[in-house]
């Protein structure tokens, strides 16, 4: 395992004063259906308008094509792939890759981007409708946290399973490392269902056989 930010050019909020405004155990419950209402409705109940800004994960597509060599030919997997943003910039930063996406929410495939739509299916992390060995590249971006335990340790097994031999795999989760840390992300979650600080998660990689790489979303 490998700890790295491979997602060190992805805009950072401003500080604590965006977070959210006071959450109800209503936005909670509605948030948790990942439908219109988490991507596209009020700021309490998720994103507040998931839309595609070129500045957000161009860069990010960048720093993955490099650290992993994808090019033409490479196949990648968006385990929580959303509307498929990345993909996208990742299809533009590498011509010839082939992307697939994997998400929950029929509402974010129905309104993803048009040219990575048809490789998009809908499925749960923990049970990937993929063959053995089918990517080279598998990412898992702030998703496996919305499962409970059991979940995030098969969905770490279904990783490696689908990862070729050789293969490499990133995997990024909401964490924290300190006592205020913890209590922004209590304030600030909406769907996390499973959560730890840093060590504890890397104590479960290594108990559930991750061998790839990884790296925290942390509220501050």
């Amino acid at each position: 395992m490998r700890e790295i930010d491979l997602l060190r050019r992805y805009p950072k909020s401003s500080g604590r004063g965006t977070m959210r405004p006071e959450i109800l155990e209503e936005d909670r419950r509605i948030s948790k259906q990942f439908g219109e209402d988490y991507f596209d409705g009020p700021r309490s109940r998720g994103y507040g308008g998931y839309r595609y800004h070129e500045r957000f994960w161009s860069g990010v597509a960048e720093d993955l094509r490099d650290e992993y060599k994808i090019g033409a030919g490479t196949t990648v997997l968006d385990i929580g792939c959303a509307k498929g943003f990345l993909l996208h910039d990742l299809r533009r930063a590498a011509p010839g890759v082939e992307v697939y996406g994997l998400d929950v929410s029929e509402y974010a495939i129905r309104n993803s981007m048009e040219d990575v739509r048809p490789t998009l299916v809908r499925g749960s992390a923990d049970r990937l409708p993929f063959p053995d060995d089918a990517f080279d590249v598998v990412l898992c971006i702030n998703t496996i946290h919305n499962l409970t335990l059991e979940g995030c340790e098969r969905a770490i097994h279904e990783i490696e399973r689908v990862k070729r031999p050789g293969g490499h795999s990133y995997l990024q989760l909401d964490s924290w490392l300190n006592d205020r840390q913890r209590d922004d992300f209590l304030a600030w979650q909406l769907t996390a269902v499973t959560y730890f600080g840093t060590q504890e998660w890397e104590r479960l990689f290594e108990r559930w056989g991750y061998t790839g790489d990884y790296y925290w979303t942390i509220a501050e």
